[in-house]
């Protein structure tokens, strides 16, 4: 399809009336609605959407001045900050006629000042004069565009015919000339991002890319029993091969004309010196280095890729990640240190691009080009800008085809404003339009500022390459939260470095299926029958919590139910269970957020908190929270070992042993009260299970009290 094409004489132009007051838009309507469909915002922010919706398909705005939330000459800066200025004229209507206020509006790129109150032959014959004129004007520019298409595109079709007839003659698929073009665009574009040693424009680029279909061109005068001999050359034989660089470049010095052209002269130095190597060991002319052209080396770089990567009449197609390990390896001759960087780091994308259609990215190539030479004609308002907005259409076209029923936005970082559609904002309460949503109130209740700037970053941190991102995040959906996945394509512009302008996408309710997940994450991490951590989640929390808070002081505490077997003995197994549940529920009670409660198995429980100062009365109030209760007529007893942090120190075995040891001091002293584990114990126990030495704090013998419930 030509870009620039449009059914824009097949419609009735369409007129944006943006006035606060329904009268004077009315009135207007009247005037025009016979001969323009006609369309009505009533502030600011409603024409803005309104432009951001239609884009070029508005042909006249019809603009006041004084409106709530965003005047006038507000719209009138967003449109100069779009570009939208150059393609949409703006009639000013007003009651003001200062002379400040015409200038400025002048100034602002207004084509034209109606005042009030409208005289309807005024109005009528303003507004057919300035629609006719940009009609006028539009037409032009898509005929001269649709030409240069033309050309850009009989060329390219040109090169590529000649470049395939080499390519068949040789045996091999016409996908090689395609695919040089692509990796040739493709290095050169992460190049000129990398580094500015090479002073390369994006026509430079696209014309190399173009130039790289002809760098086997003399092939043509390789004869076929040498090109398609299946085994190896013999010496003859490849120098006969090797002679195809030199005639490439005598085809483009000896062409009869347009040996001045651009493309004829890369062409020339592709053809020649694409079999150059960066020592100085390759041929026809043995250059060394930057002797040899960027775009030759650049050539030489995809050419070994895709022999490497595609069969051939004497070999198989090499795997991705081999044929790259062989080229940084030196095994297929020697190349810019500074393009085996580029290699590496654009390895991971090159087998999806050379998959995805490259007959597009061809498209896409001469769609610029069509925007470039537009450029050099300064009496057309046209911009590349034009093309951009086609190719957003496009792309938010089959973006949104597939889907219905769904939250969908779109979001532009200039102006800062969200559009959802219809039934996406009906959902969600809001309005189709949000100014500045990062500091709107209605947004901010229905997704809070942590997840706001989670997508914010998920959004930057895309690429050109990869620009849809996926990201959970509780929304407030009516009266509940619920967990959405945003699926959203972020919008780059063509500058250089890109840079982010916008986001399409869609929110998809997906709580259900992640309250199932997190119910099988929870059945992983906890005790099924207490409901508490089990003892590998438990150790996981507790090592991340010590290295997250180094300077904190921790306590961990080893429970055991004391004559729980009598339990099971004399009630059965059922009762023992409740028993569990009953001591784990007055645990959960006891503590304090922040601290850590799990079952470490049979009747023991662990507890990891934090304490300031002394652990002595956190430990006791637990303790006698727990032991003065009973189950159902059974008393529950408890035995507890503890240990400190600061005694011990923060290695987790080191910690749950020594808190194991004194929960056995205090089992041999009989039971029913719980102990610090001090420096006596270390020696207890120390045959048994050593520990460390370690700082403690000072009141580890002062054990007054521990060993009675």
């Amino acid at each position: 399809m030509k870009p620039m094409n449009s059914p824009e004489q097949h419609r009735r132009q369409r007129i944006l009336i943006a006035d606060d007051s329904e009268m004077n838009r009315s009135i207007l309507a009247d005037m025009l609605g016979e001969e323009y469909d006609i369309l009505e915002a009533e502030d600011g922010v409603k024409a803005v959407a309104a432009l951001q919706k239609y884009r070029t398909a508005i042909d006249l705005v019809l603009l006041d001045i004084v409106m709530p939330e965003m005047d006038g000459f507000e719209v009138l800066t967003l449109m100069n900050q779009q570009g939208w200025i150059e393609d949409i004229p703006v009639i000013m209507i007003s009651a003001e006629t200062a002379p400040a206020h015409v200038e400025r509006a002048y100034n602002l790129g207004a084509t034209d000042f109606i005042n009030r109150p409208f005289n309807g032959m005024v109005v009528h014959r303003r507004v057919v004069n300035t629609t006719l004129l940009y009609a006028k004007q539009k037409k032009l520019v898509a005929m001269v565009a649709d030409q240069i298409y033309e050309k850009e595109r009989q060329s390219s079709l040109m090169i590529d015919i000649l470049s395939h007839t080499v390519e068949f003659r040789n045996g091999e698929s016409g996908q090689h000339v395609l695919h040089i073009r692509t990796l040739t665009e493709l290095f050169l574009q992460h190049l000129v991002l990398k580094t500015d040693r090479y002073p390369l424009t994006q026509a430079d680029i696209r014309l190399i890319s173009t130039a790289s279909t002809l760098h086997d061109i003399g092939k043509i005068s390789i004869p076929g029993a040498v090109i398609n001999k299946p085994g190896r050359l013999t010496s003859e034989e490849f120098e006969i091969m090797k002679t195809h660089t030199t005639v490439g470049s005598d085809m483009m010095d000896n062409l009869p004309s347009h040996q001045q052209d651009p493309l004829v002269k890369v062409a020339r130095s592709i053809c020649r010196w694409h079999h150059e190597r960066w020592d100085g060991r390759g041929y026809p002319d043995g250059l060394k280095g930057d002797e040899i052209p960027i775009s030759a080396q650049i050539v030489a770089l995809a050419d070994v890729y895709d022999a490497l990567t595609s069969p051939r009449v004497y070999k198989p197609a090499i795997p991705h990640d081999k044929a790259v390990e062989m080229i940084l390896d030196g095994q297929c001759g020697a190349f810019n240190p500074l393009l085996l960087e580029c290699l590496t780091e654009v390895s991971a994308k090159l087998p999806g691009e050379m998959a995805a259609n490259t007959g597009e990215r061809v498209s896409r190539m001469e769609m610029r080009s069509v925007a470039d030479e537009l450029h050099r004609h300064e009496e057309l308002s046209a911009s590349e800008r034009t093309l951009q907005l086609l190719e957003h259409e496009r792309m938010k076209f089959s973006f949104f085809a597939a889907m219905s029923k769904e939250i969908q936005f779109e979001y532009t970082v200039v102006p800062p404003m969200i559009t959802f559609n219809t039934w996406g904002a009906e959902r969600l309460g809001l309005k189709e339009t949000v100014m500045d949503p990062t500091h709107s109130d209605c947004i901010r209740r229905i997704m809070d500022s942590e997840a706001m700037a989670g997508l914010s970053s998920a959004l930057r941190a895309s690429t050109p390459a990869q620009p849809v991102v996926r990201f959970d995040c509780r929304m407030r959906i009516g009266e509940e939260e619920r967990w959405t996945r945003i699926v959203a394509r972020a919008t780059w512009s063509s500058d250089e470095p890109p840079q982010l302008t916008g986001a399409i996408g869609k929110a998809i309710d997906v709580h259900d299926s992640r309250m199932k997940l997190d119910a099988l994450e929870r059945m992983a991490s906890h005790d099924n029958l207490t409901g508490l951590l089990n003892h590998a989640s438990a150790k996981e929390r507790i090592i991340a919590r010590m290295e997250d808070e180094p300077g904190s002081r921790f306590a961990m505490a080893i429970i055991d139910l004391d004559h729980f077997k009598s339990a099971n003995d004399n009630y059965g197994h059922i009762f023992g269970d409740h028993v569990l549940r009953y001591l784990a529920a007055k645990l959960c009670e006891s503590i304090r957020g922040a601290d850590i409660a799990a079952r470490v198995g049979g009747d023991e429980f662990l507890l990891f908190l934090e304490y300031r100062g002394d652990a002595r009365p956190i430990i006791s109030r637990i303790f006698n929270a727990l032991s003065s209760c009973s189950f159902e007529g059974f008393p529950i007893s408890i035995s507890m070992g503890v240990a400190r942090t600061a005694v011990v120190g923060t290695d987790y075995e080191t910690l749950f042993n020594a808190a194991d040891q004194a929960l056995y001091a205090v089992k041999r002293a009989g039971r029913g009260c719980y102990r610090f584990y001090d420096e006596g114990m270390r020696k207890m126990f120390s045959a048994i299970s050593p520990i460390d030495s370690a700082d403690g704090d000072g009141k580890d013998n002062e054990n007054k009290g521990e060993d009675a419930s």
